[in-house]
């Protein structure tokens, strides 16, 4: 009868090694949950920023005030009819000390 019940035990634990240890086990499982659930957080962030890249690209196609403000900006353009001026602000560390 111990011999029977040995057996059994022995057989229970075969089985159940796969389940939690094998290659489809439940450690192996969670694991997949894991990287699953990472890589939908960079899905979504990589969403995001394309949505962001799509309507700068149908604003730039459709509109001429995203051009004019890149040209603006970026670039220093004026209208023909604009006057543009720069105010350089001084550095009141550097007048504080040509000063003494």
């Amino acid at each position: 009868m111990k011999l029977v019940a040995i057996l059994l035990g022995a057989l229970i634990i075969l089985i159940q090694y796969p389940l939690w240890i094998g290659k489809g086990g439940w450690l192996r499982a969670s694991e997949v949950d894991r990287q699953l659930s990472v890589q939908k957080d960079k899905n979504g962030e990589l969403e995001r920023r394309n949505a962001t890249l799509a309507a700068e690209v149908k604003d730039l196609k459709t509109g001429t005030e995203a051009i004019e403000e890149r040209a603006r900006f970026e670039l220093g353009m004026v209208r023909p009819d604009e006057v543009f001026y720069q105010y350089v602000e001084k550095n009141p560390a550097t007048t504080l000390a040509k000063s003494r």
